[in-house]
């Protein structure tokens, strides 16, 4: 199972991304090396949205679409109302 997210930067910008993992990818964001250049310098992140993928290729694809949306939709998906 693969997921699709968007994180909540501290600044108020948006980072999208994928994993199997999204407990360990969150906290990788927040606390490690391991997190995103973008996302490091924009601790703490917060989970505001994510959706399951059964493939690899399916959830990459969902990023590439969520990664294009204006600021506006993604904050409706982050309170809740998706696409």
């Amino acid at each position: 199972m693969y997921y699709t997210y968007i994180l909540k930067c501290s600044d108020g910008t948006y980072y999208t991304g994928i994993t199997t993992d999204l407990e360990r990818r969150v906290n990788e964001h927040n606390h490690s090396k391991k997190g995103a250049v973008y996302t490091r310098t924009r601790r703490p992140v917060d989970l505001v949205y994510t959706e399951e993928s059964g493939s690899r290729s399916d959830a990459q694809k969902r990023e590439h679409i969520l990664r294009r949306l204006p600021r506006t939709e993604k904050q409706k998906m982050s309170t809740g109302d998706s696409l």
